[in-house]
């Protein structure tokens, strides 16, 4: 079996720890490792196998001899670096949004579109977070009938902000609880006992950031431009895990019956269906977490439109909402390699 050469940049965030781990638990064929970060997280010392890795300084000359960069660094430092690991040879598996909507960079969920990964020319963008989740379930069911709409709302876990932003709800919870006064610093509001807007600018439009990311990044991996999509994304105090409620609508006379969309989703790998009605047992962002799988349920015909239908999902926001689908871009790359040669 062929190993290959990896770096994770960005080592030491919540999502580059997660992509430590995951090259562990699916026992990615490494030849080496090499952890990078910025000069603050230089000199830590991770683990992977048992074996310590100290973190290293993220610069241009840090990809000689690596195959495979996950990046999970931020938008800017990808911009700045991501270039100097293509020039080394190295394939680029970006967690930012630096280049996902750039013509010239595939946009990949592995279950969703994996032919895209062949198109790359150093560079796969890994989606938003929310998209993933959103896409996982809308998948399977565009094979059933073409979908004119979609409506999305979104319950966004603190995990989407970051390590600092899950710790600043642990602290604000403990403030609360204890009667002390909160100060907000990662987010702009408090986040413990609260929700708000998603935290990202808004545009002249009135849509902010996130919303705009589902927009464009699902037209641009679904390969459908026209797609008729909006989106409110609203940041909850849940730890890890995001929620979204879907309503999908089909062309006019073509929306499938409940027992084909069930079958659809519990066939599509990445997919399980959470859907008892009897117990009231659905979907919810505690079971989600540490879950590879998109959870799907509430599945019901939508009674104001005779073409649409309802789901809730939920789904780990660091695992495949960011670093197991980044992996997973990496394995299904290495695969169609081996296939091509």
């Amino acid at each position: 079996m062929r190993t290959y050469h990896v770096a994770i940049a960005g080592a030491t965030g919540a999502v580059g720890t997660e992509f430590l781990q995951l090259l562990e638990s699916r026992e990615f064929p490494l030849a080496s490792l090499r952890l990078l970060a910025s000069e603050r997280s230089v000199g830590k010392v991770l683990h992977y196998r048992g074996k310590p890795y100290t973190v290293e300084l993220l610069d241009h000359d840090s990809f000689e001899g690596i195959d495979i960069a996950f990046f999970s660094a931020g938008g800017s430092r990808t911009k700045e670096f991501a270039p100097s690991a293509v020039k080394a040879g190295a394939l680029v598996v970006d967690n930012s949004s630096a280049y996902r909507m750039d013509p010239d960079v595939p946009l990949v969920i592995p279950e969703v579109n994996p032919e895209a990964i062949l198109q790359h020319k150093g560079i796969i963008a890994n989606p938003n977070c929310s998209t993933i989740v959103m896409l996982m379930a809308v998948a399977p069911l565009r094979k059933l009938a073409p979908i004119k709409r979609i409506i999305a709302s979104t319950y966004q876990a603190a995990s989407g902000a970051g390590a600092q932003a899950m710790q600043e709800l642990l602290d604000q919870t403990s403030d609360v609880l204890h009667e002390r006064p909160i100060t907000p610093h990662v987010f702009p509001h408090p986040i413990a006992f609260n929700l708000f807007s998603h935290n990202t600018k808004i545009d002249e439009t009135g849509y902010n950031e996130e919303e705009r990311k589902m927009i464009n990044e699902s037209r641009k991996i679904l390969n459908d431009p026209s797609l008729k999509i909006t989106a409110t994304c609203v940041r909850v105090p849940v730890l890890r895990a995001h929620s979204e409620s879907v309503n999908i609508e089909f062309e006019a006379g073509k929306r499938p019956s409940i027992e084909s969309i069930r079958k659809a989703l519990t066939d599509f790998p990445g997919v399980v269906v959470v859907d008892n009605r009897e117990t009231n047992h659905f979907p919810m962002p505690i079971e989600a977490t540490g879950r590879d799988d998109v959870l799907v349920g509430r599945i019901r015909y939508d009674l104001s439109n005779e073409n649409a239908i309802e789901l809730f999902l939920s789904g780990d926001q660091i695992l495949k909402g960011a670093a197991l689908n980044g992996i997973q871009i990496a394995e299904k790359w290495m695969h169609q390699v081996l296939l091509v040669n």
